[in-house]
């Protein structure tokens, strides 16, 4: 069904989206469970910390100022665009969304794993387009 509605979006107007994931339903013992997890209040000032400015609103000229990697960031970087093929605006996209997580995670510097779930996070690059 997904791919019904692809081969209507073209790859410019997809590689435009940030953020493309699939959500699975929750299990029925995960949505009755009584595990205490973090509050909305909580995930609410944690977002406002790392939100001094919006980072999706970044110009090019700006991005890799403030979006440096490390060097296994850089690696893991370089290796996601040459396997999946991406475009310079889904590079661009993926810094910026890497950027906000290591905010979120009060983090100076963009590392692997920041960088490695930006790259999850355009699953209908890897998983449905082409």
């Amino acid at each position: 069904m997904i791919q019904h509605y692809l081969g209507k979006i073209s790859g410019p107007l997809l590689d435009r989206i940030d953020i493309h994931i699939e959500v699975p339903a929750v299990p029925y013992k995960e949505l009755r469970g009584n595990d205490r997890s973090e509050s909305s209040a909580e995930i609410r000032a944690r977002v406002e910390r790392a939100r001094g400015f919006y980072n999706a609103q970044l110009p090019s000229r700006l991005i890799r100022k403030l979006c440096g990697l490390d060097e296994t960031g850089e690696r893991t970087l370089e290796m996601a665009v040459r396997r999946m093929g991406l475009s310079a605006r889904a590079h661009d996209r993926i810094l910026k969304v890497a950027r906000t997580i290591a905010d979120l995670g009060e983090s100076e510097t963009i590392r692997a794993k920041h960088v490695a779930e930006a790259v999850q996070y355009r699953s209908l690059d890897r998983n449905y387009w082409n």
